[in-house]
């Protein structure tokens, strides 16, 4: 049985949280930039997953992940919540077109 050395997961993690930077600055909706933070919570967990891989006895890395996994549900769904409640006031979900906050 042969094993993954860790820089490979660590490569392919640096190239998700780029892809979740990337995707998160240039789109021009709130549900794009939510997309991208979730890719980057996702690296991060790669990141965590690998390293409690590389040393078995340390079990802490998955339950950090299991962690972020969950604080990443709860915010996709205050998020989202708050993206119906924009939308159903201003007809948009373009956050440059949402200049103000008062009624």
């Amino acid at each position: 049985m042969s094993t993954i050395p860790l820089i490979h997961f660590l490569i392919v993690a640096a190239a998700l949280f780029s892809i979740g930077l990337a995707v998160a600055i240039t789109k021009r909706n709130v549900i794009g930039i939510l997309i991208g933070l979730e890719l980057m919570l996702n690296a991060v967990n790669l990141n965590l997953v690998a390293f409690s891989r590389h040393d078995p006895t340390f079990l802490r890395g998955q339950l950090f992940a299991l962690f972020v996994i969950v604080v990443a549900a709860a915010e996709v769904t205050v998020a989202l919540g708050i993206v119906l409640r924009v939308y159903g006031h201003y007809q948009t979900i373009d956050p440059d077109q949402v200049s103000d906050l008062k009624k």
